[in-house]
């Protein structure tokens, strides 16, 4: 892997800060070596390699020692593991120790794309909760969207909206986390490309940027709500001067964090009100340049949503929904509602709250999409394949490693012809997707979008 060399005005700008050592920090990045880590789902049945080893802050988080192609592994599709950088998964400790993971709480991710930190986050909160996904670029919020179906939870909402657009949400979430978009360079050992793109000017717009988005979205932080913020840049303006700024802007309270001395996690300390953050160095950690500090919110309202009078979603008919409960399993706490012509399930405490959003936000994705009707049959989605309230005597069909790549190529299938019609498609236990087998042939249901393009030989 190539070295990366770091800018000698970034060096300067760090001499000083907590925990930087110029040496070992120039030597770190010349060596180019690469950390490789996953996150595994607590949803998805699991075997860990005996090679993997833990990564101490995360309690499902490992250290792999070499990096596969991950592109061919049919778990990594089947939304088994998130393969996520290692220090950003400390969000789990921040989480853990400024909020109640029990209680029912209201989530949101607002700078979520790609998915690694809003799949972390469903993954702690209980099934009582509700996590919305955000991301403000429309392509980016296609990935979010992939990445958060193959994980399989119901309890998430992805939408698609600028922080602003927050703002009409007073006091409905408990928790914010905000992973800003920043100058990146946290990220150079592992992107050394990443460097052309640095200069100083750029960390001051990227200054200005998180403060814009803070100011936006905090009005949709509740009183005694949790703001969670973290950066993957070493600059000082965008982290512990953006901590300051809170407290000055919002009278915002820090929470300090307990870190063990082990883990290689530098303490530090903002200039004016001594506000905590846990800044991670490469040379430090096993893992990369990353930035997270919280703080929780004193004042504010918090607003009765009244149900708004039109909404788009609509409760299932009787008729409709006798048609879809054979697919579901027994005993699921879900409503189901119907958005134009998709079928969709939601935890069945949160409908009030899912018309409120959808009164006020772009959604791109709620809860699992179960299908179309037509006639009287269902026409499954993927997302109901991979999820966790499939029936689970759906009928399906296990594929060896080759045969399971053909299928994510979106390519035909052979299959033992015995069952006609829907049938589940498995590589070792780890639900894929469907296929439809006919008299003379076998459709592939995989989305096309998601398909692989790379071969093997490549």
């Amino acid at each position: 892997m190539a070295s990366a060399q770091i800018p000698e005005a970034l060096l300067k700008s760090l001499e000083g800060v907590t925990g930087f050592d110029r040496e070992s920090f120039k030597k770190v990045h010349e060596e180019g070596g690469q950390i490789t880590s996953v996150r595994y789902n607590p949803l998805k049945p699991v075997d860990i390699p005996a090679e993997y080893s833990r990564i101490p802050w995360s309690g499902s988080g490992y250290y792999l020692p070499e990096r596969p192609f991950f592109t061919f592994d049919p778990k990594l599709h089947g939304g088994v593991y998130y393969v996520q950088e290692a220090s950003s998964m400390f969000l789990e400790q921040a989480f853990h120790q400024s909020v109640d993971q029990e209680a029912p709480l209201r989530v949101l991710d607002l700078c979520a794309a790609p998915g690694g930190k809003s799949t972390l986050l469903q993954s702690l909160i209980s099934n009582e909760s509700l996590l919305v996904s955000n991301d403000v670029i429309k392509s980016r919020s296609n990935i979010l969207e992939e990445n958060l179906t193959k994980w399989g939870g119901g309890n998430v909402v992805v939408t698609n909206n600028d922080p602003k657009d927050f703002a009409k949400l007073e006091g409905f979430f408990d928790v914010i986390v905000v992973d800003a978009p920043c100058s990146g360079s946290g990220l150079f050992r592992r992107d050394p490309s990443a460097i052309d793109e640095w200069s100083e000017q750029n960390v001051e717009l990227c200054c200005q940027r998180q403060q814009r988005i803070l100011a936006d979205v905090y009005p949709a932080l509740k009183k005694d709500g949790v703001l969670i913020y973290s950066t993957c840049s070493y600059s000082e303006s965008e982290d512990e001067e953006i901590a300051d700024w809170l407290i000055d802007e919002f009278e915002m309270t820090n929470i300090p964090l307990l870190v063990d001395i082990d883990w290689g996690i530098v303490q530090t300390s903002s200039l004016k009100h001594n506000a905590q953050g846990y800044r991670f160095y490469p040379d430090k950690v096993r893992g990369e340049g990353f930035f997270i500090s919280c703080f929780r919110k004193k004042e504010g309202n918090t607003l009765k949503f009244r149900q708004p009078k039109k909404t788009l979603l609509q409760r299932l008919s009787k008729d409709e929904t006798a048609i879809v409960l054979p697919w579901l399993k027994d005993g699921a706490e879900i409503s189901l509602w119907k958005h134009s012509d998709l079928i969709i399930a939601f935890p069945a405490t949160l409908g009030d709250v899912l018309i409120s959003l959808a009164d006020k936000l772009y959604i791109r994705k709620a809860g699992i999409a179960v299908g179309k009707i037509a006639g009287k049959e269902l026409i499954p989605e993927h997302s109901l394949a991979v999820s966790e309230i499939l029936n689970e005597k759906t009928v399906g069909i296990s594929l060896n490693l080759q045969d399971a790549l053909q299928y994510l190529r979106k390519e035909e299938v052979k299959v033992d012809g015995s069952h006609r019609g829907w049938v589940l498609v498995l590589y070792d236990g780890i639900k894929l997707g469907w296929i439809k087998v006919l008299s003379n042939r076998t459709n592939n249901y995989y989305p096309k979008e998601w398909r692989i393009l790379k071969s093997e030989n490549n």
